[in-house]
């Protein structure tokens, strides 16, 4: 095993290759449709439902 100055390994895929590799591998899921929503859009759309929904009940 390899070791660089600051006593990094240097086997292997860089970080930018793995970076690269990780994009690929969520596009092609994605075309397959195995997309799915990120959690902070879910909790979001939750959060502007409960505050539209207590506005309307305050202010009706």
């Amino acid at each position: 095993m390899q070791r660089d100055v600051f006593g990094r390994k240097i086997d292997g895929p860089t970080r930018w290759e793995r970076r690269k590799q990780k994009i690929r591998d969520e596009i092609e899921r994605n075309n397959r449709g195995e997309y799915k929503v990120p959690t902070w859009v879910l909790t979001a759309l939750l959060v502007a439902f409960v505050v539209g929904f207590t506005l309307f009940l305050v202010l009706a």
